[in-house]
This record gives structure tokens, C-alpha cells and sequence, in this order.
């Protein structure tokens, strides 16, 4: 498939290629009535005119495949239209209708479950630009499993090389999003090509019999050369011979992938081969493309011809020449030949192109984002954050913060009032820290840090299934928590209103002793509490650093200014968001009477 696309005005182009398409329709339909004249006068009456029936047979292949040409043209800049929608939205944070990629939720996983990584309203959102099951499974795994810093940047510069390329990120996604819309499973393909088709030498034959013969025969029957017996005789024979191959062609026809599957394949390799990149990482996943000794685009497009084949051996132009020609084993010829060369290496150019799909997702999201802040990965257990922001508020909307964690620091104490944003900013610490392991830029003007592996307990939820209390679900992962920071890996956790499941008395003890013990061990990361207790903590724990998010109240409204500051919270908000939901806090069960 030509992947030389105008991307200037992809209205008009649309309307373009639906004209073009409909005129090549009506043109089909003509020629294929004069065939069928054609065909019945040259057979019952004017012999010589039936060899027009072989040009003009090939007059209508052409035209068939001008107007799927058109189609697909339409289809990709449909495609181009629906993607600047799509990023339309993704700017204004509306997310809902895109793929939640809910299946990769995982309780158990460190963090991905509380930092809206997944579900609606996610970073997968935000993020996939994804078309096929493996390209979006490929994305998820890279959202859940960080590199280590050297490798993170390293791919850093690469997608920032990458987000340069516009035309070509356009081109791709638009060519995934026209033609991979019903993607079939290739489980099946996978193992018919571990089998090596049945083919004999003896298949040769009447490979070659059949196109040489079956001419002749059909000229010596229209001219009267021989009787028409002659005819019916070789089709006879035929049909004997072309089920010799029927099986294998049957069996083959059920295990290719769809047409459209291996269009989309096709293309996409055509614009890999041509694309030039400097990078090494880049090249080092553009090579399977190229580095077989010939090119996977011309390689998937003989697989695409002979699915188109193999799926239109009932239609009746084929049934036609199968009959006088039999076609069907040049079809098994080259299908045989293609299995030997090519077979081997579709399961590796399959996972290159989703390997693509993910680096085009993270591309075209820094793009999107004019995001490129640069993130320098510490020696030292730090984390140093200026402007950071929180990538699924809408910009305009978003409070930047600024946040410091020394190496002498061990834990940061977090208190506020509801709804002043602790919890949204603990989440914005930690999904900076996953796309920064990503290879991506933070939302943030400068991002500093140590090599932490993330873990967060942050919403904790009951299990009717499991008999699961949300404070006993909570106290695992705690338990999950401590057990790492045995190992001695240097672990940054969030931790939100730790044990808030049981009573003030126990919370508070409890809280305590975990902050100890966890100021003890080679782990660092920020706890948010209501417990303001916890903050004179700072006076006997050196390494617990107090920081706090306030409010003011202004003609009976609350007010937030969104940003974190040194020291413990001096007031909370819970009696006033009460009294303004309604609940008299002046009576008491001593008023009743």
C-alpha cells in the first residue's frame, strides 16, 4: 500500500477519494455486464469477439484495484480527521469514551492501581494512541514496569526525536485506526505456519498444464478447431486434479490473518523502511524491518495478494479462471514459497509493530503535551520536583508545586484540610515518577531523583468475594511496603491517611510506630494524615520533614490555593464543610426532648 499521504486538508482529500471512488464503482459495473455480453456472444455466436474477454477481464482488475485504492484513501483520511478529534479532546480533558484499559488494573501491582494509571479518566487514556490487542498491551506493560535510569533516558531522547516527526506519527496511527478495526486473532496463523503445507512436485504439472492447455483448448473450441466435448473433458479433469489441493488451500484460508490485518501490516512497514532516524534506539527497532536479507513491506504484501486470493476463490471471476486455468496451484506455489522464506519471521515483525505503536503513543503524547522537561537521575536517595503538575488536570486548571525531598530526609508528613489537595498532589508526585521511568518528560519544569522503586497505598478498598475489610486490605499493603523496605531497595512510597480504618487511639499509636519504623529503613516517601498528633513528631524524628496544604474562608465559602508549604496544617475544615452541607454542630443528643 503507497503511503505517500497529503496531510494539508484532510476534508477535502476525504471528499476526494469518495468521488474518485464512486466514479470507478459505476465504471466496475459497466464493464462487468460487458463482460458477461462479451462472454455469452463470443460462446454462442461470434467466436474471435470472446478474445476480448481476457483484456477486459484484466481492465476490471485494475479498476478494482483503483477503487480500493480510493477506499483505503478515504478510510486513512477519516482515520487523520478522527485522530485531530480525538487530540482535541485528550486537550481538554475529556476522556471519557476513549479505552480505560480497565483489564490492566492490578491490586496487587506496587502502584498502578492508585495512581490512575488505568480505568476512567486515566494516564492510559492519555496516553494510548494504540489500534491493535498486543500494541495496547505493550503500552500497559511499559506503564507498569519503570526502566532503570539509564535505559529511561535513553529512550527519553529517542521519543523526543520521535514527537518531532509529525507526518510520520499522523501516518501511522491513521493507518492502524482505517484498516485494523477488527483485528483477528492469529493463534491460528501462528500454527499453520509451524506446519509445513503438503505440496508435491507432481503439483507442478498442472500448475503449468493448466494456463497452457486450458488456452488452448478454449481458442480451439471458440474457432472450432476442436468439438466442444474437448472442453468439458479438460474442466473434468480439473476438478479432479484442483481437489488434490482444495485442503491445504481450505485449511490456509482459515488460519490467514484478514486482508485488512496485513494491509495495515504492510503499510506499516513500508513507512518504517523509508523513514530515516538517528538514534540508536529508534534504529535498533526499525531493523527487523530491514534486516532479513528483503524488505518486510514487499514480504507481508505477496501474504496480503494471496489472502485476497485465497478469501475471493468463491467469487465468480476467480471460479472462471480456476476452471479453464486452475489456478489454484500457482496460488499453493506461491503460498508454499512464502511459508519457507518469509514464515519465520512474521511473529517478530509483529511484535516490532507493536513495539512502534507504543513509541508512537508516548511520541505523539509529548507532542500533544509540548511537554520536555528534563529529568536528571540522581546518585543520591532525592527527589527534587519545581512546577510539577498533575498530567490529567486540564492545564489551565492545574496548581504547580514545587517539592523537595533531601537525601537526609526520610519522610515527608503530609496534613491539610479536605479537599485541599494532598491526595492529588501525592498522585501527582507519583505519576510524574511513571512517566519520568517511561522514557517521557514529567509534567514539570525540572525533575530531580534517585533511582526509587515506587509503592503506594492509597485506595484501599473491602472484598465481599475475599472477606476483605478495606483496613485489612490497607494493613497488606503495609505489610508489602515494610517487607520491601527489609530488602534494603530504596523504595519512595505514598501513603494516604494511613489507617484510617480504625479508631483515633489506635491510629494514632499505630501511625507513629509505622513512621518509625519506616524512617528506620532505606525507604523514604510522603504519609498524609488528619492526625496533626503526628506533626510534633518532627521534633524528636530529624528525618520527618512537615509539609501542609491550607485554607482560607471567605463569606462563608471555602477557599483553596492549591499549593504545598513548609509545616504542619494550623487549622482543619471539617465543622465548616459540615455546616455548610446542613448539619447543625450546636445540637446535641442533650437537646433532644
Amino acid at each position: 500500500m503507497n503511503t505517500n499521504f497529503d496531510l494539508t486538508d484532510p476534508e477535502k482529500s476525504v471528499e476526494d477519494a469518495r468521488k474518485a471512488a464512486l466514479l470507478l464503482s459505476v465504471g466496475r459495473l459497466g464493464l462487468f455486464f460487458l463482460l458477461g455480453f462479451v462472454l455469452i456472444v463470443g460462446i454462442s455466436e461470434s467466436h474471435w469477439s470472446a478474445l476480448l474477454f481476457l483484456p477486459l477481464s484484466g481492465l476490471f482488475v485494475v479498476l478494482i484495484l483503483r477503487f480500493n485504492t480510493q477506499k483505503d484513501r478515504e478510510h486513512f483520511y477519516e482515520s487523520l480527521l478522527e485522530i485531530q478529534r480525538m487530540g482535541e479532546k485528550r486537550k481538554e480533558r475529556k476522556l471519557s469514551g476513549f479505552d480505560p484499559g480497565a483489564d490492566f488494573i492490578d491490586p496487587n501491582h506496587p502502584f498502578s492501581s492508585d495512581l490512575d494509571l488505568f480505568g476512567e479518566h486515566s494516564l492510559f487514556q492519555l496516553l494510548n494512541h494504540t489500534v491493535s490487542n498486543g500494541g495496547r498491551s505493550k503500552l500497559a506493560q511499559w506503564i507498569r514496569h519503570p526502566l532503570p535510569p539509564k535505559a529511561a533516558e535513553e529512550k527519553r531522547e529517542a521519543l523526543l526525536e520521535l514527537s518531532s516527526k509529525v507526518d510520520f506519527l499522523l501516518i501511522f496511527e491513521s493507518l492502524g485506526k482505517a484498516f485494523l478495526k477488527q483485528e483477528k486473532s492469529k493463534t491460528t496463523f501462528y500454527r499453520w505456519l509451524e506446519k509445513p503445507i503438503r505440496w508435491s512436485p507432481l503439483f507442478l504439472l498442472p500448475m503449468i498444464i493448466g494456463p497452457s492447455f486450458g488456452l488452448g483448448i478454449l481458442l480451439g473450441v471458440l474457432f472450432g478447431w476442436f468439438p466442444t466435448v474437448y472442453l468439458s473433458i479438460f474442466i473434468a479433469v480439473g476438478l479432479l486434479l484442483l481437489g488434490l489441493v482444495f485442503k491445504p488451500l481450505l485449511a490456509a484460508m482459515k488460519a490467514l490473518p484478514n486482508d485488512s490485518d496485513l494491509k495495515t501490516l504492510q503499510a506499516w512497514a513500508n513507512l518504517l523502511e523509508r523513514q530515516e532516524f538517528e538514534h540508536p534506539l529508534l534504529k535498533g527497532f526499525q531493523q527487523p524491518v530491514k534486516n532479513h536479507g528483503f524488505l518486510a513491506s514487499m514480504a507481508l504484501d505477496q501474504l496480503e495478494s494471496l489472502t485476497f486470493l485465497l478469501q475471493n476463490r468463491t467469487n465468480l471471476m476467480y471460479l472462471i479462471f480456476n476452471v479453464f486455468f486452475w489456478t489454484d496451484f500457482f496460488v499453493l506455489y506461491r503460498l508454499v514459497r512464502w511459508q519457507n522464506r518469509v514464515g519465520s519471521y512474521i511473529r517478530e515483525w509483529e511484535e516490532t509493530f507493536e513495539n512502534w505503536e507504543a513509541l508512537i503513543s508516548l511520541a505523539a503524547f509529548i507532542r500533544e503535551e509540548k511537554i520536555s522537561a528534563p529529568v536528571h537521575w540522581s546518585s543520591v536517595e532525592e527527589l527534587h520536583m519545581v512546577a510539577v503538575k498533575h498530567p490529567l488536570i486540564k492545564p489551565v486548571d492545574c496548581v504547580p508545586n514545587d517539592f523537595k525531598l533531601e537525601e537526609k530526609d526520610q519522610v515527608i508528613l503530609l496534613t491539610g484540610s479536605n479537599m485541599s489537595g494532598k491526595t492529588t498532589f501525592m498522585r501527582t508526585v507519583g505519576i510524574n515518577l511513571v512517566l519520568a521511568g517511561m522514557g517521557v518528560p514529567p509534567f514539570a519544569a525540572q525533575l530531580r531523583s534517585g533511582h526509587f522503586q515506587l509503592y503506594t497505598s492509597m485506595r484501599n478498598t473491602d472484598s465481599l468475594g475475599e472477606s476483605i475489610s478495606s483496613f485489612y486490605a490497607e494493613l497488606a499493603r503495609i505489610k508489602g511496603l515494610l517487607d520491601l523496605a527489609k530488602g534494603g531497595k530504596p523504595i519512595f512510597y505514598l501513603l494516604d491517611e494511613i489507617l484510617k480504618g480504625t479508631n483515633t487511639a489506635d491510629r494514632i499509636m499505630g501511625s507513629e510506630a509505622l513512621i518509625r519504623q519506616l524512617a528506620g529503613s532505606s525507604s523514604k516517601g510522603i504519609i498524609s494524615t488528619h492526625d496533626i498528633e503526628l506533626s510534633e513528631m518532627e521534633s524528636s524524628l530529624p528525618s520527618l520533614i512537615n509539609y501542609s496544604f491550607h485554607h482560607d474562608i471567605q463569606k462563608e465559602e471555602i477557599v483553596f490555593d492549591y499549593k504545598i508549604k513548609k509545616g504542619p496544617c494550623p487549622n482543619f475544615n471539617a465543622q465548616k464543610l459540615m455546616g455548610l452541607m446542613g448539619i447543625n454542630l450546636s445540637k446535641t443528643s442533650s437537646d433532644k426532648g
